[in-house]
């Protein structure tokens, strides 16, 4: 039987760190850093200049993911970026990636839109092409730049994002490296996180900036991702005390400390670095795995569980042996 796991990580973020003194200072909001600290645990983020975009992102990520493996890119032989702000409307930022990774072997290159559970989905549909035989290496991305799409006046939702990207290699193995994954959605709730605006005729037409229903958000998301935490347990025949490392979507310290109560996992447990980069979306849960693989925490062996969830509502989790 084929199987895959994770032979590399790589991560990274644009520029300096800005601290919430020098957001509220840059955008005249009415807010504190004892505030945003308290109710999101964030105190800083990178945010990528005008000229910088997700592929930009991505490129640097997938290159220390790929170092880390010992592969080149022409070792691939598919691309997936999660990403909910590409570059442009198409081509796809995996194929713009795929060509600035000097890729010519034709293999397949797409783009998964999921939002904030995004890198999840990636990994999980990766991973089936690599157990069916048909693809020996993936490189798995979340890449984005989600200050292109802030209301600065927005304090609810202006001092959370932040931009980044994270990328895994993903290989066949003989000894199994991801063990279960469980992916869902329900649109019904798409109108509490989304970007209700679109383009037509060159204009934005709508709402071209994020908005979000926090209390509602923060009620679905604890209670989703437990249940999913759950669902893939169950599949792979653990419990939660043989989890070594719970490593989620880093949307905020109380979406954080609330899921880990709700699975039974001290905090101790919890990968956290929403700290210092906010909430990457796509890109949070590779960035704090790399994060955490770097500084020795991860090691070889270790049951991990990645969950991630986002607007639409989409959500899912992965359970895996690193």
């Amino acid at each position: 039987m084929i199987h895959s796991r994770i032979t590399g990580t790589g991560s990274y973020l644009p520029g300096e760190p800005l601290d919430n003194r020098a957001l509220i200072a840059r955008h005249g909001l009415s807010s504190s850093d004892d505030w945003i600290i308290e109710r999101t645990g964030i105190r800083s983020r990178h945010l990528a200049p005008k000229d910088v975009t997700s592929s930009d992102l991505a490129l640097e990520a997938s290159r220390r993911a790929l170092a880390a493996a010992g592969r080149v890119p022409g070792e691939v032989d598919l691309v997936i970026v999660a990403t909910s702000t590409p570059d442009y409307i198409f081509p796809s930022t995996a194929t713009l990636l795929q060509n600035r990774l000097g890729m010519a072997n034709g293999a397949p290159a797409f783009d998964v839109q999921a939002v904030c559970s995004g890198f999840v989905y990636a990994l999980s549909i990766a991973e089936k092409f690599i157990r069916s035989g048909s693809h020996r290496c993936a490189l798995v991305v979340g890449a984005e730049v989600f200050s292109r799409i802030m209301d600065w006046s927005d304090r609810g939702t202006c001092v959370l994002f932040g931009d980044g990207a994270g990328a895994v290699v993903l290989e066949a193995a003989e000894q199994p490296g991801v063990l279960t994954t469980a992916l869902h959605a329900d649109g019904r709730h798409h109108a509490l996180l989304s970007v209700p605006g679109q383009i037509c005729g060159g204009q934005a037409i709508g709402d071209p900036f994020l908005r979000m229903d926090g209390q509602a958000v923060f009620k679905f998301a604890v209670n989703a991702l437990a249940e999913v935490a759950e669902e893939v347990l169950a599949l792979a025949g653990l419990t939660a005390t043989q989890i070594d490392w719970l490593i989620p979507h880093q949307a905020n310290i109380r979406i954080l400390q609330a899921t880990a109560k709700k699975i039974g996992l001290p905090m101790e447990k919890c990968i956290v670095t929403v700290e210092r980069h906010g909430n990457t979306s796509a890109a949070s849960i590779p960035l704090a795995l790399d994060d955490a693989v770097r500084s020795g925490r991860v090691q070889r062996g270790q049951h991990l569980l990645l969950e991630g969830i986002g607007g639409g509502f989409t959500w899912g989790a992965t359970l895996l042996r690193f």
